[in-house]
């Protein structure tokens, strides 16, 4: 069967990039794949809407990207500020931690955004000031923008995994300092890679020697950089690099603003129909992601069903796959993904179809 994913996870699979997973597989270190690399990178900046020269995906899933981040900008003891109002807000305080950080966390109850004031007032000289623009655990949108209007001499580090090619993300005009994202939400390829861009005023603060060799950015940047006269780094992930590549080339074909609002659309007809059902959206209007879409599991099950039989038998039955709820909103949220490829009308109107079925509304 078939099937629809609507959870937070992977999007079905733009027609370039099913091509691209299936032709022979190019060495690493041909000229054909660096042309294709270079290009990619390219794709990237117009996405990020970025001129920095260090942007490119790394080989790793959007964690890889969050790590990188910090390995390379903490020095041990430094202080670094922390958004933490979900799952991914408390991964990079924990990524930080590890890297040596003196965290100060500023923190808002989890389904609520964060207060950008309280983020830039929580140190008198933070080093770093990081935080997460869609929280993947709870559908809310934090306020970069205005965060990094504040961040005075500190360097801005935005998660950008669940925003990046699904609303406005604009890293030069917001003065992100870096932002790293993920292959596989909005922008429509397999994960496996963390697109990354870093400012040439973080490169200029880099950590020499960070505590990851594999996630050292200067090393990559010398590689992506060097042109025809490369030094190896490591072996890319040529097949993935080319998916990204058709994804990226079907979004910019498709035209950025055109993909955002679609992706606008389809989330609104998807959060208007739950609330024709009934249920009740976790994420406060004016901060809900259209892409992602936390709703409140009810109380008044059918059947006694629990919240688990409720995603299972939609997987089951109707071949719609929806997220659980991550963290401490596990068990009494469902996320419902509606990114990428399956930002479509269409899937908008099955899930809601086949979820008025299983819920007898």
């Amino acid at each position: 069967m078939e099937r629809l994913l609507m959870g937070p996870g992977p999007s079905n699979p733009y027609p370039e990039v099913a091509a691209a997973l299936v032709r022979p597989v190019t060495g690493h270190l041909d000229p054909a794949f660096l042309d294709l690399l270079d290009e990619t990178c390219e794709r990237l900046r117009t996405v990020f809407a970025t001129g920095n020269a260090l942007t490119l995906p790394l080989s790793g899933t959007g964690s890889a990207g969050m790590e990188a981040a910090m390995v390379n900008l903490v020095e041990p003891g430094a202080p670094v500020v922390v958004g933490v109002n979900g799952l991914f807000g408390e991964r990079i305080a924990e990524v930080a931690r590890r890297a040596g950080a003196d965290v100060v966390r500023v923190e808002a109850p989890w389904g609520e955004p964060l207060d950008p004031a309280a983020l830039v007032g929580a140190h008198p000289a933070p080093s770093v000031i990081a935080l997460v623009h869609a929280e993947t655990s709870t559908g809310v949108r934090n306020d970069v923008a205005a965060v990094a209007a504040g961040k005075g001499d500190a360097l801005v580090v935005a998660d950008v995994v669940t925003s990046l090619g699904g609303i406005e993300v604009a890293v030069d005009e917001w003065g992100v300092d870096v932002a790293y994202s993920c292959s596989q939400k909005c922008l429509g390829a397999p994960p496996g890679l963390a697109p990354i861009t870093v400012s040439d005023r973080a490169r200029s603060r880099l950590v020499a020697n960070p505590r990851s060799w594999y996630l050292d950015l200067s090393l990559i940047a010398a590689y992506v950089e060097a042109g025809g006269g490369r030094t190896y780094h490591h072996t890319a992930p040529v097949t993935m690099v080319s998916a990204l590549h058709g994804a990226l080339g079907a979004v910019l074909a498709e035209g950025l603003d055109t993909v955002r609002e679609r992706h606008r659309r389809c989330g609104q007809a998807l959060q208007d129909g739950l609330e024709r059902l009934g249920l009740r959206l976790l994420a406060p209007e004016g901060h809900r992601l259209p892409q992602l879409t936390t709703v409140v599991v009810p109380d008044d099950l059918p059947g006694g069903a629990s919240e688990a039989d409720v995603r299972r038998r939609l997987l089951q039955d109707w071949g719609v796959e929806i997220g659980s709820g991550a963290g401490r909103l596990a068990g009494k949220v469902w996320r419902i993904g509606c990114m990428g490829h399956t930002a479509r009308r269409r899937n908008v109107d099955a899930l809601l179809a086949a979820l008025a079925e299983v819920l007898d509304r």
